[in-house]
């Protein structure tokens, strides 16, 4: 088994785990072939539109590439993979749904930072934690703004604590700790990934140096996760593994 008893023991524990060069040289190389296309294609219509931001993108410095798994076969077959099967189960059990999946782009030397959050903190209701998987796409270091996990204990919350989030004045991120723990550094190679819930805090720092940072976001959840009335999904709910036996596209 890739995820092992100590590793699901600390996720449930302190909420996160990591595991190290787990991707294939083929999922990693897809993956950024990937990214490139979509950053050439988000590049060009700034150009021809003559803007430097189209959303939340910001030309050169940082892009979010979300939800175009429904449109490659190259990070379909990643999302609906043998490997975060097992990362999946061991993580959420037996019934697990595609919930939402992204590139986060930091440009060299301008990328942005992000302050301390839950990810359940963007959705803003209760909702049962669902699952985070960090895919380095490039060596991660300090220097080059790899993430930052903060224990449960030592961010002082439980397992299931949704923290009220605020609004950062000037960059717009939702922040929900604001003490001086560092957090645990993900320092990792290529081809590794985080694995956390999204309840644990995470942060991000800028990209100093002069080469991209590339990483890749799947979430995943063990049943649909409504808006707060419940009149429908909230990002997607594409079903992947279904009382233990899969549901969605079977790869390795």
């Amino acid at each position: 088994m890739l995820i092992t008893p100590e590793q699901i023991k600390q996720f449930h524990e302190q909420g996160f785990f990591i595991l190290e060069k787990v991707m294939t040289d083929e999922q990693l190389e897809g993956l950024r072939a990937e990214c490139q296309r979509y950053i050439d294609k988000y590049e060009a219509e700034m150009e021809a539109k003559g803007v430097t931001t189209l959303g939340i993108n910001h030309y050169k410095k940082r892009y979010f590439i979300s939800n175009r798994g429904s449109e490659s076969s190259i990070i379909t077959s990643f999302l609906f993979s043998d490997l975060m099967a097992d990362v999946c189960q061991a993580t959420l059990g037996d019934d697990v749904y595609l919930f939402n999946e992204q590139y986060v782009v930091k440009a060299a030397e301008v990328g942005l930072k992000f302050s301390w959050h839950q990810d359940s903190g963007y959705i803003g209701h209760y909702h049962r934690p669902y699952l985070s998987c960090w895919c380095a796409l490039d060596d991660m270091s300090e220097e080059n703004g790899t993430i930052h996990v903060l224990p449960y204990e030592r961010a002082g919350m439980k397992p299931d604590d949704l923290i009220e989030h605020t609004v950062e004045e000037g960059s717009n991120d939702k922040v929900g700790y604001r003490g001086d723990d560092p957090g645990v550094t993900v320092v990792v190679p290529a081809g590794s990934i985080a694995v956390f819930s999204s309840r644990t805090f995470h942060s991000s720092g800028p990209n100093s140096t002069d080469r991209m940072r590339r990483s890749y976001l799947a979430q995943y959840s063990a049943e649909p996760i409504m808006t707060k009335d419940g009149s429908k999904i909230w990002a997607q709910a594409v079903p992947f593994i279904k009382d233990g036996k899969r549901v969605a596209l079977e790869t390795t």
